[in-house]
């Protein structure tokens, strides 16, 4: 008997835990029981129809696929279709998108056979061990095994929808690791989870409906993160809730992962700032950089929404913390927000988003609340008059205080600051510019406006052109000195990329084009270091730029700091956390007239 276990991710980096877990978990039942149990992963990029043929040609007795708001839709489309080109075929569905109103998702929705809710592993393995669906002719033995298999929701030989009790929550230790193959994982991110449920209470989040979080016993997390380092994973994403909620398991983990680094693997983690203490600060201080990278939910910093939304934050403290992460220069760090929560105005919410960015890091996620089945938030939709999309995500459109239009202007800034904050490509242009604007929601605010205004919003554009938009607006907005502006871009995009063919908008350098390559050939290798050096492999694979004055003190100043010099890049050594080049003053002086 084949069954398919599929999963259908956001994107192709991304890989799916949760059936790899199931079939790790069940597979002593699985031979047991004559059961051939395969993986199949799709992205929600793959056209439906693809999807549709390469299950058809498995022929598969059984078909389970996982569910989350970014792939629902298209797993109901397939599964239709699915039923009708292979009407024998039982589809079961798993995961938080069905889980907590799977009797109307079996209404609704007559192609599909069986609902898994909560937590699968267990609940997946009975459903083997019974063969219930071995034969198409169900008995009444049979009908009296599946009342008795915790965690599920099921159609009964008459029709009738069935919802058994809950599933028993399993101990951490219980699940079994499932990366014993890592040429499955190749080129993929690779989740990994020491910890189930959530100590708070979010409204908004499914975490917070289970309180009883379990860890996974540090002998095994301890066997796992060796295997990780082993292996030279590139990065190790814990999808852990609030990873540092219990500080002894989240301390044995970082003292482990910063005593054996192999210099290569990155772990994400997302954690709750406002409880790192100073042990935590010090031993992180010790960090190579680039060894971890922190997730940190902020999702608002007005008082009232923070108390409606059941959140437990120490403001003041998490800005420290951050801080003095930052301070270290050796940790990413990625602040959330999200739009939309109650008794938030865009006034609120404009003070929240200035907070954050006050505090300088490395990505600010601007977010829109999604409005979860089973969460408290749900509850509440009357109450905060809230309005979200009828098919997943669910994304809020407004509320009480919060109308369509200000959330389409959120919007604009959310995708302003994806791509020129996050980026992370302008950092020392958009320093600049700050200066000459009230703040940096206002500067955001006015170019998605620009954007809008110029049917910019609807073009698809090249790194270059993102450039030259941000020099058209600094124009008309009379933001700072154009020539200024010129110079600090050519900065940040040479810092990122040894541009072949340089930009109309910066200046000529043919005039030291002979003095750059006496460089490479006289002293290159005294600023290089390279053992093997090739002075024109050098010029090709470096850059050298000149400058009127000071970066670093004009961008944070806003004033010209003049400062004639010549940079270096060096983009064989970049900074593990912005991925800039190295960049080095050299001296022309040094080379010998000829």
């Amino acid at each position: 008997m084949k069954l398919l276990l599929c999963a259908v991710n956001a994107k192709y980096i991304h890989s799916n835990l949760a059936v790899y877990s199931l079939k790790a978990y069940s597979e002593a039942v699985e031979k047991q029981n004559g059961w051939d149990v395969k993986i199949k992963e799709y992205t929600i990029n793959h056209r439906q129809e693809d999807i549709l043929s390469d299950l058809y040609k498995e022929k598969p007795d059984v078909v389970v696929f996982s569910c989350y708001i970014w792939n629902i839709s298209m797993i109901y489309s397939v599964c239709q279709d699915l039923y009708r080109v292979l009407p024998k075929t039982r589809i079961w569905l798993g995961g938080p998108e069905v889980s907590y109103d799977s009797e109307k998702v079996l209404k609704n929705h007559p192609e599909i056979d069986l609902i898994m809710e909560g937590e699968g592993e267990k609940t997946f393995s009975r459903l083997l061990e019974t063969n219930s669906f071995h034969e198409v002719k169900k008995s009444e033995k049979q009908e009296v095994v599946m009342g008795q298999i915790a965690g599920i929701t099921y159609r009964d030989e008459e029709g009738k929808i069935v919802r058994n009790l809950p599933g028993p929550l399993l101990s951490m230790d219980e699940i079994p690791f499932v990366y014993q193959d890592m040429e499955l994982f190749e080129h993929k991110i690779i989740y990994y989870e020491t910890s189930r449920g959530c100590p708070f209470s979010c409204s908004y989040c499914l975490s917070s409906i289970d309180k009883s979080v379990r860890f996974r016993s540090f002998s095994l997390v301890e066997k796992e993160l060796a295997f990780f380092l082993e292996n030279r994973v590139p990065q190790v994403k814990f999808v852990d809730r609030t990873f540092n909620c219990n500080r002894e398991h989240a301390r044995q983990i970082w003292n482990y992962i910063l005593e054996r680094d192999n210099g290569v693997t990155n772990f994400h983690f997302e954690i709750a700032a406002d409880l790192l203490e100073e042990e935590d600060l010090q031993m992180m201080a010790r960090m190579r950089p680039g060894l971890i990278q922190l997730e940190i939910g902020v999702q608002s910093t007005y008082g009232p929404t923070i108390l409606e939304i059941r959140r437990k934050m120490d403001l003041e403290k998490l800005a420290d913390r951050v801080a003095r992460v930052k301070k270290q220069k050796n940790i990413h760090q990625h602040l959330d927000l999200i739009a939309g929560l109650p008794y938030e105005d865009l006034d609120t919410f404009r003070q929240s988003f200035l907070d954050v960015y006050a505090m300088e890091p490395d990505q600010l996620q601007l977010g829109f609340l999604k409005v979860l089945k089973g969460s408290y938030m749900e509850e509440r939709v009357k109450d905060y008059e809230l309005l979200y999309k009828k098919e997943a995500p669910y994304e809020v459109l407004a509320t009480k205080w919060m109308s369509y239009d200000d959330i389409l202007l959120l919007k604009g800034v959310e995708e302003m600051v994806e791509v020129y904050y996050n980026s992370g490509q302008f950092r020392f242009s958009l320093a600049y510019l700050m200066h000459f604007v009230d703040n940096a929601f206002v500067f955001y605010e006015k170019l998605a406006a620009y954007y809008e205004k110029y049917g910019l919003f609807k073009v698809k554009h090249n790194r270059s052109s993102r450039y030259e938009i941000l020099i058209w607006f600094a124009g008309e907005e009379e933001l700072g000195e154009e020539s200024v502006l010129l110079e600090l871009l050519t900065y940040d995009l040479y810092l990122r990329e040894n541009m072949k063919s340089r930009p109309e908008w910066a200046k000529d350098l043919s005039l030291w084009k002979g003095k750059y390559n006496e460089f490479f050939r006289q002293i290159g290798q005294q600023y290089l270091g390279e053992e093997e050096y090739d002075s024109r492999k050098a010029a090709r694979q470096n850059h050298i730029e000149y400058t009127s004055f000071d970066i670093e003190e004009t961008a944070k100043t806003g004033k010209v700091c003049p400062k004639e010099c010549h940079l270096l890049f060096d983009y064989q050594h970049r900074n593990p956390l912005t991925m800039d080049a190295r960049v080095v003053e050299i001296n022309l002086k040094l080379i010998k007239n000829k």
